[in-house]
């Protein structure tokens, strides 16, 4: 029974040979309540990837799918040989399938049981989202727009919409994604607030939860 922590590094593996200069981001907010297992950047695209190891269910899969669709130009699911049968019908039929098993010699064999199509459901300011101010800053500036550093920054998102081509920005958003240096973020962000007087952000250590264990 293959979990979800068994399938990642293999699939990473699976995923760069099979489509090239890549990026991949783990577990990234999409909106207020969920998360994409996995986000892979390609040169002009954003792939949203959604695993279902042997021991997932698809109790979430539809509001899952939902949150998915907005946000990505293109979504594939990654599914145990479980459910491998079955999974057509919990996901649109524009998704990708791949489906994984373990094989006799203890490695992974990944099969592409379904070739992803363009998500006709995206959202372009969702995608846009994943963009931190100073990343936006950074492609009004390449362009030559105005700053509008005082406006908030969803009137930025929507200003680059309206200024900048569909193809342009798409290439600028995986752009800013495969330069993003999450080691230096915090003080670039910082860095811009204090360019345009506003108050730093202050880091804040995260309280540990309590693990509960039951047998």
């Amino acid at each position: 029974m293959l979990k979800d922590k068994d399938i990642r590094e293999p699939l990473f593996d699976f995923l760069e040979e099979r489509f090239g200069k890549n990026r991949i981001l783990e577990e990234k907010n999409m909106g207020v309540s969920s998360r994409a297992d996995v986000v892979m950047v390609l040169p002009n695209q954003l792939i949203g990837i959604e695993i279902k190891s042997d021991v997932d269910s698809y109790v979430r899969l539809d509001s899952q799918v939902s949150d998915y669709d907005r946000c990505f130009d293109g979504n594939i699911i990654v599914v145990g040989s479980s459910h491998a049968l079955h999974v057509e019908e919990h996901v649109p039929d524009y998704w990708g399938i791949i489906s994984v098993e373990e094989d006799s010699e203890e490695s992974l064999d990944f099969y592409v049981v379904r070739e992803m199509k363009e998500n006709p459901k995206l959202n372009p300011k969702e995608k846009l989202r994943f963009l931190w101010r100073p990343e936006l800053a950074h492609i009004q500036e390449k362009y030559g727009l105005y700053k509008y550093a005082g406006k908030s920054k969803d009137f930025v998102q929507d200003y680059l919409l309206e200024s900048v081509s569909p193809e342009d920005l798409a290439r600028e958003i995986s752009e800013e994604l495969f330069e993003r240096d999450y080691t230096k973020i915090h003080e670039q962000i910082n860095a811009y607030r204090k360019a345009h007087g506003q108050k730093p952000r202050i880091r804040r250590k995260r309280r540990k939860r309590r693990r509960t264990v039951t047998h």
